[in-house]
């Protein structure tokens, strides 16, 4: 690794300086943010990873990623993988059934349990039917569940991924799906700093990779690539869009200009002793750059230049849908500032809201009102605006939801098999790759671990997922995944 690159990450995180107290004081902490917006382009070609400009191992066909992350386990058979055959079989034991092979042992051994005979992540034998009806959208003809009509209106859109698995029965499946690892492995870089790691900036006044929404239970991103490549975390406040952005006491943009200068100075006074120091050099570039963030950051989340019917669109206009649609809104304005990676978690509470062990029907069908809307709206208008050949859309979930019941309405959780869906990046739409057998249960058709959807996200932004790896910290072959080349236009 880069020596002035890990000299700078750990500038990040030692004892309190005078001056950097000093900037925390003044609400000049974003320096701490640009910081990591610097040392994107603190470029080395460290083991083939990247070039000194940060380019792309080949030509890209997409330029940013919408990531957004249902928290709790979305039932795939009530949301984009039909199976009619739990109406058929319903209140029958799967043993009963002609599916009884899908609880084989061979079949069964993926999964490594972090709590051994926890009451939940259990198999849930006892068939449950469907809680809600599909009908089948655009000329593509895919079926998608009533609870999602919007979406489905954009299905031609969007390729559909049926066969997904993964290892965690439990939610630590949400630090799974972001890393590629285990709850019981290390931490390790989730896919949104990967990108944040590859990819140069496009702009120099705002962060690279930005978090909206509750976090999972791992709250970091860069682990060992150092927390400068962690997520900036953002809410929807045009007033306090930022932790440390606003002064304690009013603070006049002169004041702050002063107090940029008077560090600069000290920097300077720095440089004269230590000349060829790059973590003082990228230091002092960083509180520039911070205090551009104050103003640029407030002005992509002001939404009174948009039209109404942009308002509406996104379900602006309606109480159960405005939060989350105001946050794809800003995820489509810092799209168009250059923002590369923009996470959006849904679903708050320690397991996630979209976890109904019981109560499903009421539950799901209230969670899917909040985000159909919004979501559609956001594919509509990328497409509209020309931004979604160059954007790429991902709607992703921990794990799936038992074809059995736990209790008498609700599902506990899956990993065998779960759907999850991409859009536009230079991706198919109208498609469906892979399945799960005829009760959800098994992914078997072109199968697919959490990573698989990791490496086709590179490969769109012109990143081989196996040059992705730095000196000191060997990567499983599971890390790297695979390709989907079905779903790539």
């Amino acid at each position: 690794m880069n020596p002035s690159r890990s000299k700078l990450s750990q500038s990040t995180c030692g004892t309190t300086s005078p001056r950097r107290q000093f900037f925390t004081q003044s609400a000049l902490g974003l320096g701490g943010i640009a910081l990591a917006s610097m040392l994107q382009q603190d470029r080395v070609s460290a083991a083939g990873f990247a070039s000194p400009d940060g380019q792309p191992h080949f030509p890209a066909k997409a330029k940013n990623v919408i990531w957004l992350f249902m928290r709790g386990g979305v039932s795939h058979m009530e949301s984009f993988d039909p199976k009619p055959a739990l109406n058929q079989f319903a209140g029958m034991s799967i043993p009963e059934t002609p599916f009884a092979e899908v609880q084989h042992s061979e079949k069964l051994k993926r999964v490594r349990v972090v709590v051994v005979n926890d009451a939940n992540g259990q198999q849930r034998n006892k068939l449950y039917p469907l809680q809600v009806g599909y009908k089948k959208y655009g000329q593509s003809g895919i079926e998608v569940s009533d609870w999602f009509p919007h979406i489905g209106s954009r299905i031609d859109d969007i390729s559909v991924i049926r066969s997904m698995w993964t290892t965690d029965d439990n939610h630590g499946a949400q630090v799974q799906f972001h890393s590629g690892r285990h709850m019981l492995d290390p931490r390790v870089p989730t896919i949104g700093a990967w990108i944040n790691y590859g990819l140069g900036t496009l702009n120099d006044n705002l962060p690279q990779f930005i978090s909206m929404g509750p976090r999972f239970f791992d709250r970091r991103d860069g682990h060992y690539l150092g927390p400068a490549y962690d997520s900036v975390g953002l809410k929807v406040d045009p007033k306090n869009p930022l932790d440390y952005a606003r002064a304690e006491k009013e603070v006049s943009d002169r004041e702050q200009r002063l107090g940029f200068d008077l560090v600069s100075q000290l920097n300077r006074l720095n440089e004269s002793r230590f000349p060829h120091d790059a973590a003082l050099e990228a230091r002092t570039k960083s509180y520039e750059l911070a205090f551009r963030m104050q103003t640029a950051v407030p002005d992509v989340i002001r939404f009174d230049g948009e039209t109404a019917e942009t308002h509406k669109l996104y379900g602006l206009d309606q109480p159960e849908t405005r939060d989350f649609g105001q946050q794809l809104l800003a995820a489509r304005r810092f799209t168009e500032q250059g923002v590369r990676f923009i996470q959006i978690m849904h679903g708050d509470g320690a397991a996630g809201a979209w976890d109904q062990h019981s109560n499903l029907k009421n539950m799901h069908s209230k969670l899917a009102g909040q985000v159909d809307r919004p979501i559609a709206g956001l594919l509509t208008d990328l497409k509209q605006r020309g931004m979604l050949d160059e954007t790429l859309v991902v709607f992703a979930t921990e794990f799936g939801r038992t074809p059995g019941s736990q209790g008498s309405d609700g599902r506990d959780h899956h990993p065998y098999g779960f759907s999850v869906w991409m859009a536009g990046g230079g991706l198919k739409g109208g498609v469906v790759h892979g399945a799960t057998d005829e009760i959800g249960f098994h992914a078997v058709e072109q199968p697919h671990y959490v990573t698989d959807v990791h490496a086709t996200i590179l490969h769109q932004l012109g990143l081989n997922s196996h040059r992705m790896e730095v000196p000191g910290h060997k990567r499983l072959e599971q890390d790297f995944g695979n390709v989907i080349h079905d779903i790539i236009s």
